[in-house]
């Protein structure tokens, strides 16, 4: 017999291999293999987050830490940068358009809103480029790519909280007295970070695929803060004005002026509780548990495409 009709034989005679007939997929399973970069289970991904919550606090810190780095004034500029603002919008709006007018306590007025809307204006225009600005770091390692919107919303909230001691130091200036209600103001900041962080996720998505999203946020956001409040009484505004009912209820259901007005009426006497929109709790409430989950699931349902492309 010649040697090939002896390898033919043998090959004849060979059994079946185990995994023959079997599709890509039951091998997979068969071997306990997974695709690399696919996106975890929603439960998965929340237990991963929270398996990384110190690199979320790490990061977020050292984030504001290096943000003023190469400014001399360093971290001054944290706070410095919401007073200029104020400044430009109290003369401006206060003394040439006159909207301190039936405001009492105007300057307190000014910088609580002005800080307030800061606080969401930075969390979703540091969440629009939270993926696209971090590409290196997100191709270089596996994470949850939540754990950036996540992060940057949390820097912005330490930004804020290093600025309430300025607010405070001028409420004290302009003869607001420390009162039980300031504490109100706890539930309402971490109300709207939960907001913003789940606003920032939408934006982390959507500016992932789009970075010229960035370039056209800041019109968005001036026009956003034009219609809270910040600056004028939107009370006072719509007083003796017949407008349609539908925008006044767009006016007091505005997440950014139901914040503002939440922390203005927690540390400031003469903003009275008639000034709150109707159920200012619930909407509050409503918007953070909405935009938090909402846009929790909107960034995860992409997990696999970050990075990518």
């Amino acid at each position: 017999m010649s040697e090939t009709t002896h390898d033919s034989a043998v090959a004849m005679s060979a059994p079946p291999s185990a995994d023959e007939g079997l599709t890509a997929a039951q091998r997979a399973e068969k071997y306990g293999l997974a695709q690399s970069g696919a996106r975890p289970s929603l439960a998965e991904y929340i237990r991963e987050l929270w398996d990384r919550r110190h690199f979320i606090s790490a990061f977020s810190s050292a984030r504001l830490t290096a943000q003023f780095s190469q400014a001399k004034l360093g971290q001054v500029w944290q706070v410095a940068t919401p007073l200029l603002n104020a400044l430009v919008y109290y003369l401006i709006f206060g003394l040439l358009i006159g909207t301190r007018k039936g405001v009492p306590d105007y300057v307190p007025f000014l910088v609580t809103g002005v800080f307030i809307f800061t606080f969401t204006q930075s969390s979703v225009m540091a969440g629009t480029r939270a993926i696209s600005g971090s590409l290196g770091l997100v191709r270089a390692l596996h994470f949850p790519r939540a754990c950036l919107p996540i992060s940057f919303s949390l820097m912005q909230l330490q930004q804020l909280l290093i600025s309430m001691g300025v607010l405070v130091a001028i409420l004290l200036g302009f003869g607001q007295v420390p009162t039980w209600s300031w504490l109100l103001v706890i539930p309402a900041l971490a109300l709207q970070f939960v907001f913003n962080t789940g606003l920032a996720m939408v934006m982390a998505r959507l500016g992932s695929k789009t970075p010229d999203l960035a370039q056209l946020m800041p019109f968005i956001m001036r026009t956003w803060m034009y219609a809270s409040g910040v600056m004028f009484s939107i009370d006072l505004i719509l007083k003796g004005k017949h407008v349609p009912h539908i925008v006044e209820v767009l006016l007091y259901s505005n997440p950014a002026a139901v914040y503002i007005d939440l922390v203005r009426f927690a540390l400031i006497d003469s903003f009275k509780a008639h000034q709150l929109p109707p159920h200012v709790w619930a909407f509050a409430g409503g918007w953070a548990v909405l935009a938090g989950v909402a846009g929790f699931v909107y960034f995860w349902k992409a997990e696999e495409r970050y990075g990518r492309g």
